[in-house]
């Protein structure tokens, strides 16, 4: 049996998948197999994958099922010791997986790794190194926009981006898989929110680098992105922020919100925005059902998750999304 599995979702990626594939090939790690979910696709994924490399497991699905759901179709089967989860947009160095493998080997306390993720068509730029998470209760991309050679030492990270990490199997089976109501984006955020209230640190590895092509299957401010970011943005935050936390972060969360409201109004997608919202009040009693599960696993203290967290800085997040 292979150390590692590696898991790949493809939603009509075709045109992605030959360079991600032949980087997999040309990884200097070869302990892992490859298996790719196919949410059902029309331009001919699977077939392709099926008859150029025929090494890969394809699983083919009938309809789109999101991220989260396609992943846990793996998750679930998991026998490896390892599960590393790639974007199909993604081409990894091939010191890639080696680099995160060595990174878990020698941390015990890590359940998971973060890679150094790379623009594709400016690679000397990151997209981000590791995730953040913010005392308004939001997401934040570590790193993005920084020159590559920064963000070189290995440090522990408040999460991972689940489109190049590495994970232990056995935190899944104690923290839980994706949650599928999130059906895309956050759903790795939440993920490493739970797994830090479970115990599971998560170390950023330099090492591991991966050229991303970003925003290519999900187009950056569309209503697709706005959507399910900021309605599961919102079930992030009620979910894992423990109850002290929620009290002293609520009014730094309301301040968010407003400016992020504004933002989309001025670039004509508000009304997405307040769907987005009343949806994810919508889904309050389900995450709080869920919020009493995880919460009643926490074995970290309220001082330790409050310093993983970054203070959020607004204005300097705005003007970075009004440059792209």
């Amino acid at each position: 049996m292979n150390l590692v599995t590696i898991v790949i979702v493809n939603w009509n990626g075709k045109r992605f998948l030959a360079e991600c594939l032949d980087a997999l090939r040309n990884q200097s790690f070869q302990d892992f197999s490859v298996t790719l979910v196919d949410n059902g696709s029309s331009d001919g994924s699977a077939d392709f994958v099926k008859i150029s490399y025929p090494e890969v497991e394809v699983i083919q699905l009938a309809a789109n099922t999101g991220f989260s759901s396609a992943n846990n179709l793996v998750l679930n089967e998991l026998e490896t010791e390892y599960v590393a989860l790639l974007n199909n947009d993604a081409v990894p160095h091939c010191l890639w997986l080696g680099s995160l493998v060595r990174a878990l080997q020698e941390n015990r306390e890590a359940g998971f790794a973060a890679s150094k993720m790379c623009f594709s068509d400016n690679p000397e730029i990151i997209d981000r190194a590791g995730d953040s998470y913010t005392k308004a209760g939001a997401g934040s991309l570590r790193g993005r926009g920084m020159p590559v050679n920064t963000y070189n030492s290995r440090e522990w990270v408040f999460g991972a981006c689940a489109g190049a990490a590495l994970y232990r199997s056995s935190m899944f089976r104690e923290v839980g898989f994706f949650d599928e109501d999130f059906f895309l984006i956050n759903e790795d955020t939440d993920l490493s929110f739970r797994a830090q209230l479970s115990g599971f640190k998560c170390i950023y590895e330099p090492n591991a680098i991966v050229y991303h092509k970003t925003s290519s299957s999900i187009i950056h401010d569309s209503s697709v992105s706005i959507y399910y970011g900021h309605r599961n943005l919102e079930w992030v935050y009620i979910k894992n922020m423990p109850d002290r936390l929620l009290l002293k972060s609520i009014l730094l969360h309301v301040i968010y919100d407003m400016a992020a409201f504004f933002y989309f109004l001025t670039i004509g997608q508000g009304k997405v925005f307040i769907r987005a919202k009343v949806d994810s009040i919508m889904g309050f009693k389900k995450m709080l059902e869920k919020r009493h599960e995880i919460q009643k696993r926490r074995v970290v203290s309220d001082s330790y998750v409050w310093k993983l967290l970054d203070n959020e800085l607004i204005l300097p997040r705005l003007t970075r999304r009004m440059k792209k």
